[in-house]
């Protein structure tokens, strides 16, 4: 019998086939103690060795296959395994008695707890690929085996979650789709998922344990959905839709390059999120208009002490090359007491999603924000550059930075410095404070950058990365797009620019919606940026005005994608 289970969309479009659950072969520590720390000691770093020695021959397997970004991933897992931070959590377990097992788990749990922590879900995300390389020392250490063997024809790989050396085992050219009990839009099967072009639906929920190995499964990425063992007609229904889908997709890819207008003539520039030089390079390539949320934690993350002042200019230039003369948004450092770097170390916090992080923190360590504006502002010399600074709630923090930022400039040039001529400084706005007193913060700022994913749970009080409450979590709520409105009327007439940068931009349904609503920019994951700019070419201005002035009087974000999903461009 027919039925339909729902998720969270990942990545779009529509795939049928029976459901192949991944299994994995978790080791179990069985050992507390150790009889002999010694012992213990080389018991896990010949475990360490033969983890880095596999992660090596992985990563040379897979060179021909994955992109530099992926092949990263190992190399920072290799990385991870001496990390000096982390050996020294296992080294006092150690010395207290604990097995090399017990040690080891306890150290790396903590490390990617950490992580998970973190406000950012990349990096939130990123808690996996600490996990992976964890599992990966135990089950040398217990002796366990791999991952299993895919079967021999295409399939729909069902897990409840995915790491990231469980994802580079499957074969490509039999998988047709993700589904995940758990995980969110940035975890590791999703981002695979949108990089080989499937579809994928995440945090199900306990749900997805019903589904049995072998059942018919349709899954639509876009609608976040999956219906087991569907109907024939549904089947057929499916089948068309995906036909036209794919015919969409490449027609979208074709012309990737050109500007994104609507049918009445108004240009939406459609950027892209990055984290890495090699994220700039794929967001070039995809047509991308610019940059329109750098995150620069990949930077700071991960090391013994802050990157000099030289590292910094050398790589934030090399990705303002990499764009060939767009403008690049540029975040400034969004760490805090979620995740205390080795050296900036803070108090823990009950709860750091309401704690000292983005500018709070800026405040608290100034030298390291004068580093990175200085590096930023002699890097952007000859380039568009545009800087914003994270987690503003105050208009006293604001006009804080701005004469902070107009301090470094001073500096910069009495010591002979160029400074950037296409410079702008603008803010995020994640917390609904900000968004309400919009008009109080327009004088300091020359642009405003939404982060809706945390505008969104702020606002309606839902960790969007839990899945037990991640689907009230959804942008398209009225009540965020009532905040989203009252930004973009602050600057109405002013000259200066509303973007968006959290995952509600490069979700379909609400583009027309947001390019209604007043929102100029749209900045979305690299490869999302042709079916953005081809969504924005379908409507004009003035119906996607009227969609919005609708949803906005709806009750809910059920009602406003009911809206979208029969409203139709002409």
């Amino acid at each position: 019998m027919s039925r339909r289970l729902q998720g969270l969309p990942a990545s779009p479009g529509i795939a049928m086939g029976p459901a192949w659950w991944f299994q994995r072969a978790l080791p179990i520590a069985v050992r507390t103690q150790g009889e002999d720390a010694t012992v213990e000691r080389m018991r896990l770093q010949a475990a360490q060795e033969r983890a880095a020695a596999e992660l090596a021959a992985l990563r040379e397997v897979q060179r021909d296959r994955l992109p530099p970004e992926e092949l990263a991933i190992f190399e920072a897992q290799e990385l991870m395994l001496q990390d000096p931070e982390l050996m020294a959590a296992v080294e006092a377990e150690l010395a207290g008695g604990a097995s090399a097992e017990a040690a080891w788990i306890k150290a790396v749990e903590a490390f990617a707890a950490q992580l998970a922590a973190l406000p950012d879900p990349y990096f939130q995300a990123r808690a996996a690929d600490v996990r992976d390389v964890g599992n990966r020392v135990l089950r040398h250490l217990a002796g366990s085996p791999g991952a299993p063997m895919m079967p021999d024809h295409p399939v729909i790989v069902v897990a409840d979650d995915l790491l990231p050396s469980e994802t580079v085992t499957l074969d490509p050219q039999r998988v047709l789709a993700f589904i995940t009990e758990g995980g969110g839009p940035t975890a590791h099967a999703a981002i695979l998922a949108r990089r080989l072009g499937v579809p994928a639906v995440v945090a199900v929920g306990t749900a997805l344990r019903t589904v049995s190995d072998g059942a018919l499964l349709l899954v639509d990425g876009e609608g976040g959905w999956i219906e087991v063992e569907p109907e024939p007609e549904v089947m057929r229904q499916a089948q068309i839709r995906r036909t036209l889908w794919l015919q969409e997709r490449a027609q979208a890819e074709a012309v990737a390059h050109e500007p994104a207008q609507t049918r009445d003539g108004v240009r939406i520039e459609v950027s892209a999120n990055v984290g890495s030089l090699e994220d700039a390079r794929e967001a070039f390539q995809k047509g991308a208009d610019g940059i329109g949320l750098l995150r620069t934690e990949f930077l700071y993350l991960e090391r013994t002490a802050a990157p000099a002042e030289e590292e910094e200019v050398t790589v934030y230039r090399a990705l303002l090359e990499a764009m060939g003369g767009k403008p690049v948004v540029v975040r400034t450092l969004d760490v805090g007491g979620d995740k205390p770097l080795p050296y900036l170390p803070m108090p823990p916090e009950a709860n750091p999603f309401l704690g000292v992080r983005g500018v709070r923190l800026s405040r608290e360590h100034p030298d390291l924000l004068r580093r990175q504006l200085r590096a930023l502002l002699r890097a952007g010399v000859g380039f568009p550059l545009r800087i914003m600074f994270p987690m503003v709630s105050a208009v006293e923090e604001i006009r804080w930075l701005r004469e902070f930022f107009e301090e470094v400039c001073s500096t910069l040039a009495a010591e002979g410095y160029p400074l950037p001529q296409d410079l702008q400084v603008g803010m995020m706005v994640e917390v609904p404070a900000a968004a309400l007193l919009a008009e109080h913060f327009l004088s300091w700022v020359d642009f405003f950058s939404i982060g809706t994913n945390d505008l969104t749970q702020y606002t309606l009080a839902a960790d969007r990365t839990n899945p037990a409450v991640a689907r009230l979590a959804d942008g398209l709520h009225p009540a965020v797009l009532r905040l989203i409105r009252h930004v973009t009327a602050a600057v109405e007439g002013t000259g200066k620019w509303v973007g968006v940068c959290g995952e509600l931009a490069g979700d379909l349904p609400a583009v027309p919606v947001l390019i209604g609503l007043g929102v100029q920019e749209l900045s979305v994951n690299p490869v999302r940026v042709p079916e953005v700019k081809a969504t924005i070419r379908r409507w004009s201005m003035t119906e996607a005005r009227a969609l919005a002035e609708e949803a906005l009087r709806q009750a809910d974000a059920a009602a406003v994608r009911s809206l979208v999903a029969e409203a139709r461009p002409l």
